[in-house]
């Protein structure tokens, strides 16, 4: 596909070559890993990634946010051993640094599983690293310095995987640094191809935050955070300015997967985050938390056929703030984990019935938690502790760590800790797990990606 291919056509191919690709990592997953209870990937992960890891994680990389004076004071992506069969369980094994302070933030595979993409929510840049020919050892081997002049974007945020490209949301604008914002869409060797902003009309607010898609449905959804001019300063100043804190996204947008456009928007008062969409078999709905709010939102069609977005619990008492960061739903749909920054606690809701999530656990993880992490069959809970920079407690509340956690249906039970500050390694922020070596897709599903690379080669 070339550059210089009009856009409708370029979209279209991406189109066919999406849903292609959607059947394909439905097969590479039933040939890799069987029944979903195998499999270890966490279920946040973009629908289109193959070479899901079957059994047991190896590795959890941390994208960590550098703090001056301790240790080499850069950005860094860590690696931890995982494997309780390893003679290095539990420790660090491997730090590459990038050479300099941006505000690490969220990681992301591409749809192959080779590489990590990583960004900073201060200076723009996005690094690519290489997990698949060392994956204990990650090496960098991409720097885009160009973010923002090229899509006029800042603080690159989630990165979503599609076939054969990157999806980034981002946070802010290069123009004002406030809270309209947009996507871009990068090729997998580092392309920029185009930007896809947020709506502002109709409803639209134009800010945003994550992206999930249900191929099934040709749907993506996004929800909403915050500018630059807010997310980097100090979060205590910040809350008491009552005008910066009217500067936050209330809306989520449902987009048309094929085009690419705002097909409706909804109201979410308070910042919805993280979205997950269920990913049990029949199921058609996806779950957010608002983080200014402390509500559960449930994105479901409605008995005539429309989305529409409903608050369908609180989490915590809304008046302390709690302030629900990030989310992990279990594989079957039935359980979600929340993990609240200010109180330090991460707690799982049952969602057998979605419209009415009930609290149904609870422990204090940390003074400060923010990322949780699930293997597939649930039974491993990882927690790291970093916001921003600017958003962690100060003092004995400041902790910088990463806690591997074993569930067991009733208790969460530590089962070890990595001190960052300790190690000198910073914050830590996002984490994704990995394998020691690449799961071999079996004859079947080889056959079936031959077939569909035929498929989209010959359109």
């Amino acid at each position: 596909m070339r550059i210089s291919t009009p856009v409708s056509m370029r979209l279209r191919f991406l189109a066919r070559a999406c849903l292609r690709v959607c059947v394909l990592s439905l097969v590479l997953a039933a040939g890799l890993g069987g029944a979903g209870r195998v499999l270890a990937d966490e279920t946040c992960n973009s629908p289109y990634m193959a070479n899901l890891i079957k059994g047991q994680e190896d590795y959890l990389y941390v994208w960590t946010l550098g703090v001056p004076g301790l240790g080499d004071g850069w950005d860094k992506l860590v690696t931890l051993d995982v494997n309780p069969a390893s003679s290095r369980y539990g420790k660090v094994i491997a730090q590459q640094s990038v050479g300099r302070r941006g505000e690490a933030h969220h990681v992301g595979f591409t749809d192959d599983r080779r590489f990590l993409w990583a960004g900073g929510l201060e200076d723009s840049r996005i690094y690519v690293f290489d997990v698949q020919s060392d994956p204990a050892r990650p090496k960098l081997v991409r720097t885009i310095g160009d973010f923002a002049s090229r899509a006029g974007l800042v603080g690159p945020h989630t990165f979503y995987a599609l076939p054969g490209r990157m999806l980034i949301g981002a946070l802010s604008n290069s123009k004002d640094k406030g809270g309209h914002t947009g996507m871009a869409l990068y090729s997998n060797d580092g392309k920029f191809l185009r930007t896809i902003a947020m709506p502002t009309t109709n409803g639209g607010d134009g800010y945003g935050y994550d992206i999930a898609i249900n191929p099934a449905r040709n749907a993506m959804l996004t929800s909403s955070f915050t500018g630059y001019n807010n997310y980097m300063r100090d979060l205590g100043e910040l809350m008491k300015d009552g005008d910066a804190m009217k500067r936050f996204g209330g809306t989520m947008v449902m987009w048309n997967l094929k085009s690419m456009r705002p097909a409706q928007i909804f109201e979410v008062p308070g910042a919805p985050l993280e979205i997950r969409w269920s990913l049990h078999e029949g199921d058609d709905w996806a779950i957010t938390a608002s983080a200014l709010t402390s509500t559960l939102w449930l994105v479901k069609k409605n008995p005539s056929g429309q989305w529409q977005a409903k608050s369908v619990g609180a989490i915590g008492d809304p008046a302390k703030i709690p302030l629900p960061v990030d989310i992990s739903i279990s594989a079957d749909g039935k359980a979600l984990w929340v993990n609240t920054f200010m109180d330090g606690m991460t707690r799982r809701f049952d969602l057998s019935d979605p419209e009415a999530p009930k609290q149904t656990y609870a422990k204090h993880t940390g003074s400060q938690v923010n990322m949780v992490s699930q293997s597939w069959d649930g039974s491993r809970v990882y927690v790291s502790s970093s916001l921003l920079a600017k958003w962690d407690k100060k003092g004995a509340d400041d902790e910088q760590f990463v806690k591997r956690f074993a569930w067991d249906g009733k208790e969460l039970t530590e089962t070890w800790k990595v001190d960052f500050y300790k190690e000198k390694l910073g914050r830590a922020h996002h984490m994704k797990l990995g394998a020691a070596a690449r799961p071999a897709a079996s004859a079947t599903a080889a056959a079936a990606t031959a077939t569909a690379a035929a498929s989209v080669a010959a359109r």
